[in-house]
């Protein structure tokens, strides 16, 4: 008895000082927000649920004595896979530290919860929280991560030295590697799909693919990728390549490569890349393949630009699309996940301010913004791995695309960003002039197949379905397991994860009330993409035996052509 009495004395002033250290920081938090608090700018006031932190501490309180009784002894292997290696268990120092690293994690993520606040101010702590709790990772240092200490002794410190000049190496590169870039090129192992420029101006050179069958659809087949990215995500291989893909099931295929812009793109605005770009695809695919309709496919940001275009040549008169695909697109902007948080019209007003009059917004800050999304899986990962262990990541096509960044023409951010994200004018019928035309999205009169990634992070499930609610086509939504890239780039030789479909076509309200009708079917959507396509794709004629059209649009270079291959400059400041 007097043993356990000595030891709840050595535990008090643990506990006293546990308590004060609480009620400190949450002194401070509550004074964020507080008339004269700062000066300078405007914060949220922050109030908190009485009983929740109360709890939150008695918890915290509880938890941290475990711990402190506990001391350094060995623990069993962590269930977060940043500490889940045996080094962890067998290091008592590393163990505690990643012990103590997750309570004051999860006590944060608590803490955020007992806010009383609007969703946004909670959604931007809670982002906050995690931001920090990534970067402040025991794992993230050689002198907590058991494993990097590890291997440095296997390996008598060349893991180090390794480490140092994989640092080295991306300093230079002005990126953090997340692939083995030096495994790859574009044009030599991805984006081998032949074919060959046929057209170009200043904002994109126009692809046609080399027919892989005998006939072909009458009508051609134009892709419009993201232009905040590279074309070539739907061409990596030749097993995993869209692209190839629709070539073989007997389409003429047609993509748009956008030009990675530089200084004398600067003042490029959002109705150029209608025009000048999507419009001019359009009625070129038209011209090349002789045919008055066409089949439209737009992925992501492309899809947007393309449903643009399209209402703006409805606003004219003009029906030029026989079928629209949309990939993971973005029409009606209410639901946008986690990019809302960085949204505000403060935020658009600084970067209208910044760039709106001309200037570039750099790929490389594009490519960081979305890292972070998941900065524990496409940061903080390599950051272990590369410079603190000393690996070469492997290669991977995708994330070698990932880190080929591209530069977004400043007017033509911040009109996208003001109007679609911040003020979601896309969506209300005349709400928005474009190339001089009033907009409605619902006067884009096609079949519509609209298909929305499970786990996707950039356009949510939500935002995709809501699509179905603004077009007046006949529509066919489905939905495939993983995120915003792996859901779509999923051929279906791999034999891999879901997509859900509803056999009776109904399209509710809601994505949720559409979910309770579908049925999961194993394999890849494209399958079913492609009997849809093939309905609309007239009939079969016999395949071209050249590239593009008589002597105004004759190959000019092999695919892909070299505006793909131009990496992001830094831009000059506006």
């Amino acid at each position: 008895m007097k043993k356990q009495a000595n030891g709840v004395d050595a535990f008090a002033p643990f506990q006293q000082a546990l308590t004060q250290g609480w009620d400190k920081a949450l002194t401070s938090l509550q004074s964020i927000g507080a008339n004269g608090a700062a000066p300078s700018f405007d914060l949220p006031k922050l109030s908190f649920s009485a009983e929740k932190l109360k709890s939150l501490q008695e918890q915290y309180v509880a938890e941290a004595g475990e711990l402190w009784k506990a001391g350094m002894t060995p623990t069993t292997a962590s269930s977060d896979r940043r500490f889940a290696g045996e080094a962890w268990g067998s290091n008592p120092v590393s163990s505690f530290t990643a012990a103590v690293y997750l309570l004051n994690g999860r006590t944060l993520l608590n803490m955020v919860e007992a806010v009383e606040a609007d969703a946004k101010t909670k959604s931007r702590l809670r982002f906050a929280v995690e931001q920090w709790m990534a970067a402040s990772s025991p794992s993230n240092s050689l002198a907590f991560n058991a494993e990097a200490q590890k291997r440095a002794i296997d390996t008598q410190g060349e893991s180090i030295a390794k480490g140092l000049k994989n640092l080295l190496g991306d300093v230079k590169r002005g990126h953090l590697s997340m692939t083995d870039e030096t495994a790859f090129e574009v044009g030599r192992n991805v984006a081998t799909t032949e074919g060959a420029v046929v057209f170009e101006n200043e904002l994109f050179q126009l692809l046609e693919y080399k027919p892989l069958t005998a006939k072909v659809y009458e009508r051609p087949f134009l892709l419009v990728p993201p232009c905040i990215n590279k074309f070539y995500i739907l061409d990596l291989q030749p097993e995993n390549s869209l692209i190839r893909y629709a070539v073989e099931q007997g389409h003429r295929v047609f993509v748009i490569s956008w030009r990675n812009p530089d200084e004398s793109l600067r003042d490029t605005t959002w109705d150029q890349y209608i025009e000048d770009a999507a419009i001019k695809a359009i009625h070129l695919v038209q011209e090349i393949g002789g045919s008055k309709q066409i089949n439209t496919l737009g992925f992501c940001v492309g899809g947007t630009i393309l449903s643009t275009a399209l209402a703006v040549l409805a606003a004219r008169g003009e029906k030029p699309a026989a079928s629209v695909t949309l990939l993971t697109t973005l029409l009606d902007f209410t639901d946008t996940g986690i990019l809302d948080i960085f949204i505000d019209e403060a935020m658009v007003k600084f970067r209208e301010m910044q760039m709106g009059s001309g200037g570039l917004l750099d790929g490389g800050e594009l490519a960081s913004t979305f890292s972070f999304l998941r900065p524990n899986d496409l940061v903080w990962n390599y950051v272990v791995g590369n410079y603190l262990k000393g690996e070469t990541p492997p290669p991977f096509d995708l994330l070698y695309w990932n880190c080929d960044a591209t530069n977004l023409p400043g007017p033509f951010y911040v009109w996208y960003l003001r109007n679609t994200y911040h003020e979601n004018k896309l969506k209300v019928p005349g709400a928005l002039t474009v190339c001089g035309e009033k907009i409605d999205l619902g006067a884009i009169d096609a079949p519509v197949y609209i298909y929305g990634s499970r786990e996707d992070h950039i356009v949510p499930i939500g935002g995709a379905y809501a699509s179905t609610q603004l077009l007046k086509g006949k529509k066919r939504f489905v939905m495939g397991a993983s995120g915003h890239i792996a859901g779509v780039i999923n051929p279906p030789a791999k034999k891999k994860r879901s997509h859900w479909i509803r056999e009776d076509g109904k399209l509710p309200a809601s994505q949720a009330d559409w979910l309770t009708g579908a049925q999961e079917h194993p394999g890849s959507w494209w399958t079913d993409w492609a009997q849809w396509l093939k309905g609309h794709a007239g009939k079969q004629i016999a395949a071209p035996k050249a590239y593009g059209k008589g002597s105004a649009y004759k190959a000019s270079e092999p695919a892909p052509g070299r505006y793909v291959k131009a990496k992001a400059t830094t831009p000059v400041a506006a």
